[in-house]
């Protein structure tokens, strides 16, 4: 027990003192230009306190000081998982969708919203889970392709006043269109030179959407956008059809309910299918796969193509649920945060994405309470969760370790 304590002794208290030196700038300095520490100092010790018990019950755990309950532990968590493993997969997923649909009906329009931003948010973390998960290829820029289509759908609608429902193809073609313009001169590039070059191609995209004021009217947005809508026959004083836009939370949460459920069945048979099983050959190394007969080049640009079509419809719904849309909603802190999605819950894994989702949308709603320390909470269930997790909350069970990680 004494060596483990050494071992974990000089980080933890390095960490804790540099925790400090974060909070004492966050809590210490106040908007009048007045300093205290005593706040700050209050906050650590509560946090140092927490940190302490779980520091002393891992090195407990390592030193086998905790087996009495670490075992029996382990054989409750093994039968449970052999319990839960002889329900078939089918029955899991039809109790979730049902859920899912009676969502709505037993909750309020708060929890409704939370619910239809990690919708929006799934459709974008698988989206862009072709391309990191599946190909390989770091992109930093993905929200632009996010921006075309919410852009494209509030063009369409407020110039020529197409509804949304025939926008949609239009917005996916777009932003698959964008992301074959970005990708293109990317193609011979990896690794960190990729990851630069896309979060440029990012930032060009939203300096257009800010700068042309013409077709996007600049920074002001675009405003008056039509929700969605459909027509239905009503009887009314005879045969005729009625026009009803579907303004309420709930209609569209079924919307996003839809393009998100879309979205995962899209995505998981390409990942199944003789392009996805392309793709991870040039993930987990691309000299190989082209001395073998793979089209690196043009499979590369599909992987593009395809991820941004599900930003695409991602950001037509978007626009449609705000009814404005403004480059603001497009920076790169949304391209972080979409990655941060798909690393968390576990790259190449839909499952672990979906998690990642709601660990980053529902867990800051969770802790809205605490206010000022809501992200520093947040930001530390990260951080023990890639700790515990390094490959993520569910890992993919296909994913092996490309060639430039090994020479690294």
């Amino acid at each position: 027990m004494i060596r483990e304590c050494k071992k974990v002794l000089k980080p933890f208290v390095l960490g804790l003192l540099w925790l400090l030196a974060l909070l004492w700038p966050l809590l210490g300095i106040h908007p009048d230009g007045t300093l205290s520490f005593a706040n700050a100092f209050q906050v650590w010790l509560y946090i140092a306190a927490v940190a302490f018990v779980c520091v002393f019950l891992y090195v407990l755990n390592k030193s086998g000081n905790l087996d009495f309950a670490a075992r029996p532990a382990a054989v409750l968590h093994g039968r449970v998982s052999e319990a839960a493993g002889r329900i078939p997969a089918k029955a899991w997923i039809g109790l979730l969708l049902g859920f899912a649909l009676i969502y709505p009906q037993i909750t309020g329009r708060y929890e409704q919203d939370v619910a239809i931003n990690v919708l929006i948010y799934i459709c974008l973390g698988l989206g862009l889970n072709i391309v990191i998960g599946l190909a390989g290829m770091l992109d930093l820029g993905y929200i632009a392709f996010y921006g075309v289509g919410a852009y494209s759908y509030a063009l369409l609608n407020t110039n020529f006043g197409i509804s949304f429902w025939f926008s949609l193809p239009f917005a996916a073609v777009l932003a698959a269109l964008a992301g074959c313009i970005i990708g293109y001169p990317t193609l011979r590039m990896r690794g960190d030179y990729l990851a630069i070059v896309t979060l440029g191609f990012g930032e060009i995209v939203r300096l257009i959407l800010n700068n042309w004021m013409t077709l996007t009217n600049g920074p002001n947005g675009i405003l008056g956008i039509d929700p969605p809508s459909f027509y239905f026959l009503s009887f009314d004083g005879g045969l005729s059809f009625e026009h009803l836009y579907l303004k309420k939370l709930h209609y569209l949460y079924y919307i996003a309910l839809f393009l998100a459920v879309f979205t995962i069945i899209a995505v998981r048979r390409l990942n199944f299918s003789r392009i996805g099983r392309a793709w991870e050959s040039i993930r987990e190394d691309e000299t190989a796969a082209e001395l073998m007969g793979v089209n690196t080049f043009l499979l590369k640009l599909l992987a593009y193509a395809m991820g941004a079509v599900f930003a695409g419809l991602a950001g037509a719904f978007f626009s449609a649920r705000m009814r404005f849309v403004s480059p603001e909603s497009f920076t790169f802190l949304e391209s972080a945060l979409v990655l941060a999605m798909v690393v968390l819950g576990g790259m190449a894994s839909i499952p672990g994405i979906i998690l990642g989702v709601m660990a980053l949308i529902v867990l800051p709603e969770v802790f809205r309470e605490f206010e000022l320390y809501r992200m520093l909470a947040v930001g530390g269930a990260m951080t023990v969760m890639m700790v515990f997790k390094p490959r993520g909350l569910i890992p993919a069970k296909r994913v092996g370790t490309r060639s430039e990680e090994k020479e690294g």
